[in-house]
């Protein structure tokens, strides 16, 4: 380790010299010259991770874990009077995901690399990302998240392509950020961006002119798709990406004696979501351009990729209007349309045909048909997928179909955002469980030991403490580190149900009115950003935000009841928020919930979870027992039934539960008109009123009863204490590294 040396020839300085800023660009330096010496060409066969997304968060403290020095660099900065946590705040978060998908995307790429797999990662080097979230007048607002500097962990390629759109051909550039693995290989994140990128062109929030391609390409991630031209630039994007990786891809199979027959031999191409699709019928293009026949090259991409669904929502999956694809990548069209002739020619079921009566393009057929692997990320979701959602395909293709549930990066979620907790566990157990995850089952043994019930306790006040030191200076909010913390932080979408929590607030908030005190103060904490064109999930942040002004400065219910939305929620603030939850809310429509990984996080953590019997909670729920778990609300079967009859009339709970009615009608009371919009408010009790798609009446009820429980059980430190114990017993089987491990075994099969 050299970093006094890079600084005296960077800077001319010793470390105690250096600014925060110079140590963190020396740091930056350093890792990436360590990190380069464990890059490897080993293996034959490559693994390519296509995703829309990949939010990484910041990257220097999961270096340094990563290559071994993490502590090494500690120690020595603070002999030279500096601290490791000032220059950690000086790096940008890179701004190339949103949620979980991106976030999943993060996870899988650093457990290929801990694993010593050949992958790398594909995808866009967004300038601007999604968009920094800023509150005003209780509403969210759009700004431009800029976090690419002259120094960062971009490194520019030489590598370049062309990449042709009706009338209009752009050459690319590749950056790449280099992936360390826990003491193994260090492997790539492409990144794929224009050099024709004008940020200008952003003016008011973040519009700008979406016609404009060559200037705006990779300028955001997911635009505004609320009118055409959005929609197209959409497409833009996704087929820049999949033309750039299947170029990059089929070049250094090549390169490595591929004859382009043998490429399922070279190459294992995972389609992460619907988004990626296009590099089917593109490599498909890409080989009949070399001279191989049609049917050859369907089957040998059919052999060479494989999907991973992450949704049941049948909106996510996206469906393209094929006259889009003719105005914006019309060499696709052909190809596709073989492709679905193909399907139709087999198969009298119109539910299973690409291009639909409506001549839209569904995607994930595409990825069903001509790949060799389609897998869910939690065992219901994929139940779901077979029985219900892709009932048909699955019928075509058993064999296709497998489930691989998600897993997260122990190593960020505890050595980095929990060090004090980590080197308990160390103290405990030893450290294996750095390296396997499944270690941690043996702190089960501990689960009746009063001094380490006691200790876990204690740290997790110690998190308490900083997250409210950090909310005082972020947020400028005062909370009580002895109060609960209930904690939803996640995407902002209907089906997460943060308009049930909500709901709960207002319940809360009109019993203490009634005189009706908790023993022990709540603090409700939220962070999500709402897509710019969902106006029902901007709506119900204007809610979370109206609610957070009426009872914090409320003097008969704020020492009893507060509510904090954190601003621009992002990994960083993650890192943060989880360490210290007490009670994990996974409150999602049963069957509507994929997977989740925040669920994973705060079980770690020692959090406990109140959820539905959704997504992961169901796994979680199996390992860690009734008694550790929070369960409420009608189950998937009841749900997906409601659904297929049409059956649910919300209007009916409205009317015949006075609660639901009391928290409903709220929403427009003068208290939450004084400080919020009337059209916002009354959009939002409409919506609940007259439709509540994702049934939040039905669940309202047996949701306080179980959360009433959690807050009283509370109570029993000792016995709290022991639910968190074994809450992070049993997260090792959600590390990524075991997800991982599964999907090179059973898809991949990287040598």
């Amino acid at each position: 380790m050299n970093l006094t040396a890079i600084l005296n020839t960077k800077y001319g300085k010793s470390i105690a010299d250096c600014t925060n800023e110079e140590i963190y660009f020396g740091l930056l330096e350093m890792v990436q010259q360590m990190a380069a010496e464990k890059e490897s060409a080993q293996g034959k066969k490559k693994l390519y991770y296509i995703s829309a997304e990949f939010l990484i968060g910041k990257l220097l403290s999961n270096n340094l874990i990563n290559l071994g020095i993490y502590d090494e660099v500690k120690e020595l900065l603070a002999e030279n009077e500096k601290d490791i946590c000032a220059v950690e705040e000086i790096e940008p978060e890179p701004s190339l995901g949103n949620g979980g998908l991106g976030r999943l995307a993060a996870c899988f790429l650093d457990s290929i690399a801990t694993l010593g797999l050949n992958g790398d990662g594909v995808g866009l080097n967004y300038h601007y990302g999604l968009f920094k979230q800023k509150f005003a007048k209780n509403l969210q607002t759009e700004q431009p998240n800029a976090w690419i500097e002259d120094q960062s962990w971009l490194t520019k390629t030489d590598v370049s392509y062309s990449v042709s759109f009706r009338g209009l051909t752009v050459t690319s550039r590749l950056y790449d950020i280099n992936v360390t693995g826990y003491d193994n290989r260090t492997n790539k994140l492409h990144l794929f961006d224009i050099e024709t990128v004008d940020e200008s062109i952003v003016e008011d929030g973040i519009d700008f002119d979406k016609s404009d391609i060559e200037k705006n390409l990779t300028l955001f991630l997911y635009p505004d798709d609320s009118d055409e031209a959005g929609r197209l630039l959409r497409i833009y994007q996704q087929y820049f990406m999949v033309s750039n990786g299947a170029q990059l891809i089929l070049d250094e199979c090549v390169a490595k004696g591929c004859n382009l027959y043998d490429l399922p031999d070279y190459a294992a191409i995972q389609i992460n979501d619907t988004h990626p699709t296009m590099v089917i019928p593109e490599l498909i293009r890409l080989l009949c351009e070399r001279g191989i026949e049609m049917d050859d090259a369907i089957d040998i991409v059919t052999r060479t990729c494989a999907y991973t669904n992450h949704t049941i929502l049948a909106e996510a999956l996206e469906k393209w209007p094929i006259a889009y694809l003719k105005k914006a990548v019309p060499q696709l069209v052909p190809i596709i349309e073989v492709l679905d002739d193909k399907v139709r020619r087999k198969y009298d079921n119109e539910k299973v045909y690409i291009i639909d009566k409506d001549d839209r393009v569904h995607m994930a057929h595409i990825c069903i048909h001509y790949s060799y692997s389609v897998n869910g990320v939690a065992s219901l979701h994929t139940d779901i997928l077979k029985e219900n959602e892709l009932h048909a395909f699955y019928e075509i293709y058993p064999e296709k179909f497998n489930n691989k549930t998600n897993g997260i990066t122990f190593r960020r979620w505890l050595l980095h955002c929990n060090p004090e907790l980590a080197a308990f566990i160390t103290s405990l157990i030893g450290d294996d469980y750095k390296k396997d995850a499944a270690e941690l089952t043996k702190l089960a043994e501990y689960a009746e030991d009063p001094k380490v019930l006691e200790q876990l306790l204690a740290i997790k006040q110690s998190r308490k403490q900083e997250l409210r030191a950090y909310l005082k200076q972020t947020e400028g909010v005062d909370v009580d580190a002895d109060s609960i913390f209930d904690i939803q932080i996640k995407r902002l979408h209907e089906y997460k149900r943060q308009q049930l929590n909500a709901l709960y607030i207002i319940h809360k908030y009109l019993e203490i009115k009634a005189g009706k005190k908790p023993a022990r103060p709540i603090t409700a904490i939220f962070g999500a950003k709402a897509a710019p064109a969902y106006v029902i999930a901007q709506d119900i942040i204007h809610l979370i935000l109206c609610l957070q002004e009426v009872i914090n400065n409320d003097p008969e219910v704020s020492p009893y009841l507060k509510v904090v939305m954190v601003e621009n929620y992002n990994v960083t603030y993650a890192e943060h928020l989880i360490p210290a939850c007490d009670i994990s809310e996974q409150i999602s429509l049963a069957s509507k919930e994929a997977s989740g990984t925040g669920n994973m996080k705060f079980m770690l953590n020692g959090a406990v979870t109140l959820g539905t019997e959704d997504g992961a909670n169901v796994e979680i729920h199996e390992l860690v027992g009734d008694e550790n778990i929070y369960i409420f609300g009608d189950s998937s079967e009841t749900v997906v039934e409601r659904y297929a009859e049409g059956s649910y009339d919300a209007s009916a709970y409205y009317k015949k539960d006075k609660d639901i009615k009391a928290a409903v009608d709220f929403i427009t009371s003068e208290q939450l008109l004084a400080v919020g919009s009337e059209e916002h408010l009354t959009r939002l009790q409409k919506e609940l009123i007259g439709k509540d798609w994702f049934m939040t009446f039905p669940d309202f009820q047996d949701y306080i009863e179980k959360k009433e429980l959690a807050f009283k059980d509370y109570e029993d430190r000792m016995a709290w204490a022991k639910k968190m114990l074994i809450n992070i017993s049993q997260a090792g089987y959600f590390s990524s590294d075991r997800t991982i491990a599964e999907y090179n075994e059973d898809i991949w099969q990287l040598s």
